[in-house]
């Protein structure tokens, strides 16, 4: 049970990086993402991707194959929009420049960030 305050937490990882735009190596890596969204949540927290947020919007944009237009306009802005609201971040999984950024981010808005999922309050 956890005793502090729920934290809104950003789960920050590759999602294209790696992958060669393979989709089942993304799916793959918006799993790795969503289990760690799974954990947080059970120990109490209230996590997000911003692929989670981005994703059905791009289809109701019309996006119809990554990096295109309707992509381009919505993925990485809406989670740089997203990261300054959350109280902290989550980095987990490989080598991400989106990742790696939403880190700065959130550590130019001075949110604490998470390198080891063991590491947040309640794990």
């Amino acid at each position: 049970m956890m005793t502090t305050q729920p934290l809104l937490i950003l789960v920050a990882g590759p999602y294209r990086s790696g992958t060669n735009d393979d989709p089942e190596l993304i799916n793959a890596n918006l799993r790795a993402m969503n289990e760690a969204s799974l954990r947080l949540f059970r120990a109490g927290h209230i996590p997000i991707t911003g692929e989670a947020m981005a994703l059905p919007l791009m289809e109701v944009a019309g996006s119809q194959q990554i990096g295109d237009a309707a992509f381009n306009e919505i993925m990485h802005p809406y989670a740089r929009l997203l990261v300054g609201r959350c109280d902290a971040c989550l980095r987990i999984g490989g080598p991400s420049q989106g990742a790696d950024e939403m880190v700065a981010l959130a550590q130019a808005h001075g949110r604490t960030v998470f390198y080891h999922i063991e590491d947040v309050p309640g794990l």
